[in-house]
């Protein structure tokens, strides 16, 4: 089944378009599975960061349609925590989730290539169902990950006007009397077009902030063909109201990342009195069923 098809039956089945980012930071980390990391090695951190990834995954496993592990906070770790990494990823795929790897990989030529097949391919590592891409190295950087999403049935989410304050700086850039954002939805529309699954979507996914909701309902009718990738739910500031513009008339078409809302939830103070760090899991299980509240209304 194709990607795209596999995405739309995970959010009926679910009836959630939350996605729970995966981003485990040291200091962050509920207070039991800091304590257990005795030697401050890399080995042990990684240890805890899969042990607090897969707990989450088994929390959230038929309540939200997908997760995504950040490559960032792996890495940080060395070799250690990108065994972690490859670790969480299968622990999700066992559990029906679908994993959107966020590393914004991209390249020219056989680089490209080694990281769409690194990310993707058949005999890939990670065995990933999706990667987060960048596009500002053009087209035929993209080429190859597309053919990746081809012969693997693979995903991918170009980045097209992403979260962050300072993003505008070239992604609204006007040339040729459009924004650099405008060119690269059409861009990936083109590559869509010919690509369409039974839910009317195709493989080239894009991310899209919630903290921008009116480029946001600009790009949802710009990439009809298009899964739309929402980061910058409830820690960033963006709300329920913000978010739903980026779904299509049927309730469809995009996920809603959070991270930070979710998967630290027992820091918060709604949540630190009753549940605390000793029962964090039982926090992050109330934020994702909020979240999927605040969605669905």
């Amino acid at each position: 089944m194709l990607f795209a098809d596999r995405l739309a039956l995970a959010v009926r089945n679910t009836g959630s378009i939350t996605c729970v980012g995966l981003d485990p930071r040291k200091a962050q980390l509920p207070a039991p599975l800091r304590d257990s990391v005795v030697n401050d090695s890399a080995e042990e951190w990684a240890a805890a960061y899969t042990q607090f990834c897969t707990e989450i995954i088994d929390v959230v496993a038929g309540k939200v349609a997908c997760v995504k592990p950040q490559a960032a906070f792996f890495e940080q770790l060395g070799p250690a925590g990108m065994v972690a990494l490859g670790q969480v990823i299968q622990h999700a795929k066992k559990a029906d989730l679908l994993v959107i790897t966020d590393g914004k990989r991209n390249d020219i030529g056989s680089t490209a290539t080694a990281y769409a097949d690194g990310y993707l391919g058949e005999a890939s590592p990670w065995g990933s169902d999706s990667l987060t891409v960048s596009p500002y190295l053009g087209e035929d950087s993209l080429q190859p990950f597309v053919e990746m999403c081809d012969k693997r049935a693979a995903g991918i989410f170009v980045l097209v006007k992403t979260s962050n304050p300072g993003g505008g700086l070239l992604q609204d850039r006007v040339t040729a009397g459009k924004t650099v954002y405008q060119r690269v939805a059409e861009l990936v529309t083109e590559f869509n077009s010919s690509r369409l699954g039974e839910s009317g979507y195709g493989p080239v996914g894009t991310v899209v902030g919630a903290t921008y909701p009116e480029q946001l309902a600009e790009l949802r009718q710009a990439m009809p063909g298009s899964w739309i990738l929402v980061p910058g739910f409830g820690a960033q500031g963006g709300g329920a109201a913000d978010v739903l513009v980026g779904l299509d008339e049927n309730g469809m078409g995009a996920v809603v990342n959070s991270s930070r809302h979710i998967i630290f939830a027992h820091a918060r103070e709604e949540y630190r009195q009753r549940f605390g760090d000793a029962r964090w899991q039982d926090a992050v299980a109330e934020a994702t069923t909020e979240m999927n509240a605040q969605l669905s209304r």
